[in-house]
């Protein structure tokens, strides 16, 4: 697929997904949506993936104006949902690749969510989270809902949601609603060394790290031991593993090949 609305490098062990539509603060269109959806099938060998936003903004949300809709006439707002940010969320969630949000600037609306739904947040100093539903008479799509509380807990979920206040990214690090705020000149070389450290560690471990964090909620605690005893076991028999304990004892860098 030649790519209109996003840019996509994928050619080594760091995968590069930018959302190019700068001029509409990088929101959404149909198009945008499929673009996306194909380069997140082809991340070929990558073992890490970063995703942000071209230009002064990292993502709007919804471009509300891809919908054309007439006065008078309605949409299907649960259509747009089930066809195309919910199948988003549960690709970038689901992905055995740890995902970094690289928020360079505003990240509003469903374009916040996509940022949570990532594995790791890094957002430059100037970055604001906008939580801009309730202005429109709508509810935190896109996991919003469902990620919020469980962040930041009931009474901030509540007041972001409610009110569509804007959040720094400072005050986001602080609440533990992202991993960590930068300053503005040193958003890239942060991102970059993350995604080079977790480019570097065993893909297959990094994989089950995010699958059982990411599950978790659903299990009790004596459920999850059990879980763990079995990720450990299946973990234990790769030669990641091996590669990773010998080369402690031997003093050098390993090598790891994801088997």
């Amino acid at each position: 697929m030649a790519y209109e609305t996003i840019e996509f490098k994928a050619d080594g062990p760091v995968a590069r997904v930018t959302l190019n539509r700068p001029d509409r603060l990088n929101s959404f269109t149909v198009r945008m949506h499929e673009e996306l959806r194909d380069a997140l099938s082809n991340l070929g060998d990558a073992r890490v993936i970063v995703l942000t936003g071209a230009g002064r903004g990292f993502c709007a949300g919804q471009d509300l104006n891809d919908r054309a809709v007439a006065p008078g006439k309605t949409v299907d707002l649960g259509e747009t949902v089930t066809q195309s940010w919910n199948p988003l969320v549960r690709t970038l969630t689901s992905l055995p690749q740890p995902i970094i949000a690289r928020v360079n600037g505003v990240a509003a609306g469903a374009g916040a969510n996509i940022a949570l739904a990532c594995d790791i947040v890094v957002a430059a100093k100037s970055a604001k989270f906008i939580q801009s539903f309730s202005a429109i008479g709508l509810i935190p799509d896109s996991g919003g809902t469902w990620v919020l509380p469980r962040l930041v807990g009931q009474a901030r979920a509540l007041g972001l949601a409610l009110t569509g206040e804007p959040l720094p990214a400072e005050t986001a690090a602080d609440w533990g609603l992202i991993w960590k705020a930068v300053e503005d000149d040193m958003l890239d070389s942060e991102v970059d060394g993350i995604a080079d450290k977790l480019a570097s560690l065993p893909p297959l471990g990094l994989a089950a790290i995010k699958e059982m964090i990411r599950s978790s909620w659903q299990y009790s605690l004596d459920e999850e031991l059990e879980r763990q005893a079995g990720a450990m076991r299946r973990l234990g028999f790769t030669h990641d593993y091996r590669e990773g304990v010998a080369a402690f004892l031997e003093k050098r860098q390993p090598t790891f090949t994801g088997r």
